[in-house]
């Protein structure tokens, strides 16, 4: 069952896009000659195409894993962290010491204040791929690894709604609510007619017993995020997200007492060390871990904290070929506190190409991949898209 990694190799995977990621650009959003745009409402750089870092990791016995990290802008800078840093500490190394190698990876920059943004990205995806060798190796699913398997189906919610009006918005979410979907979330920076009025009319065309919470960005001073949450809560909020910078956690924690909603927090997050402070402060009601920015070492780190603190778990999901979002469910599948999961149908349904394995999403749940490691591998047409730097 002993191997070892001999071989990592890291690419991009870019595929186009008819509408950008959360709709078409608002007067003043024009993208630039590299296809990036800057969303008003949050001041947050996009790409007018997905793309993502994927890594490949071969041991000398020739099984293969897969890894995952954001590629959204500059995914050079991550790729050469894995390509003249991480891998040749990597190589050697047996995949079920997992864990053990993320932490000597991540204290080789400690000190230098190396711990998150790229470079954490980076050991992201070496982690998933390690993750996904150790399954495979042991043929069982990652899950199995992670200590137990306690669920094969877990509630998804409805993330984004990518139309010009309110009105659109409210019937894009009707159709998945047709589709056996109870649970949604809507952006604030494109919700031109204001908070308030979108959780109105989303309330109203979906009736009383859904779930709808709110994506704030990150875009607010807490008192501004206190006043939003507070017209919103009338229509039956179910979260707020990102209310505040991701800096003020004062502000943060005033938020979180002074509203009745929960708070959830944490996909920008790296390490369970980011969550640390916050919730000393008692500013958080849920955690979002992005495995495409922490992995799964530090996936399950924050869920267990978060389980001994009474917090509940709603993973983030992102832009990307769906490697990581395999990887966050075969993680969350381990998790005694996980409620729900994020799903970004405008990501997922296009890319479905992209993957072999029997991961799914329908009638409102995720079916978590039974195949070995993840589950999944990259379809031969993905494989034929991966490009080196």
């Amino acid at each position: 069952m002993s191997d070892r990694v001999k071989k990592i190799e890291s690419f991009t995977l870019t595929l186009p896009r008819e509408t950008p990621y959360l709709g078409k650009p608002r007067p003043g959003e024009e993208p630039n000659g590299r296809g990036y745009l800057v969303r008003k409402g949050n001041r947050t750089v996009y790409p007018t195409f997905d793309r993502s870092v994927l890594v490949r990791i071969e041991t000398e016995n020739g099984a293969v894993g897969w890894g995952e990290t954001y590629g959204l802008v500059a995914p050079r800078a991550t790729m050469e962290i894995i390509d003249d840093l991480l891998a040749d500490f990597t190589i050697g190394r047996d995949p079920f010491d997992a864990a053990a190698i993320h932490d000597d990876l991540y204290d080789l920059m400690r000190v230098r204040g190396y711990t998150g943004g790229f470079y954490v990205d980076a050991l992201a995806a070496i982690d998933i791929a390690l993750w996904d060798l150790a399954g495979k190796l042991a043929g069982l699913p990652v899950c199995k690894l992670l200590g137990g398997q306690r669920r094969d189906r877990i509630a998804a919610y409805i993330s984004g709604l990518p139309e010009d009006t309110r009105a659109k918005r409210a019937e894009l979410a009707a159709a998945w609510q047709a589709k056996g979907f109870s649970s949604f979330k809507f952006a604030s920076p494109v919700a031109d007619d204001g908070v308030a009025k979108e959780m109105e009319i989303l309330r109203e065309r979906l009736g009383p017993a859904v779930r709808i919470a709110c994506d704030m960005h990150w875009a607010h001073t807490a008192s501004e995020a206190v006043a939003l949450i507070k017209a919103m809560e009338p229509h039956g909020l179910w979260f707020a997200e990102a209310p505040v910078r991701t800096e003020d956690i004062d502000g943060l924690a005033r938020v979180a007492e002074s509203v009745s909603t929960a708070i959830a927090v944490g996909e920008e997050w790296r390490t369970v060390h980011d969550m640390v402070p916050r919730v000393a402060r008692r500013a958080l009601a849920i955690v979002q871990p992005e495995m495409g920015h922490k992995g799964i070492t530090q996936f399950m780190r924050i869920g267990a904290y978060a389980h001994v603190h009474h917090i509940k778990v709603i993973p983030h999901a992102t832009i990307g070929a769906g490697i990581f979002l395999a990887a966050s469910l075969q993680a969350s599948a381990a998790l005694a506190n996980v409620d729900c999961h994020e799903f970004q149908h405008s990501i997922f349904e296009p890319n479905r190409r992209l993957l072999v394995g029997d991961m799914d999403c329908l009638n409102g749940e995720y079916v978590v991949p039974t195949g070995p490691g993840l589950g999944v591998e990259p379809s031969k047409e993905a494989q034929g898209l991966l490009k080196k730097h």
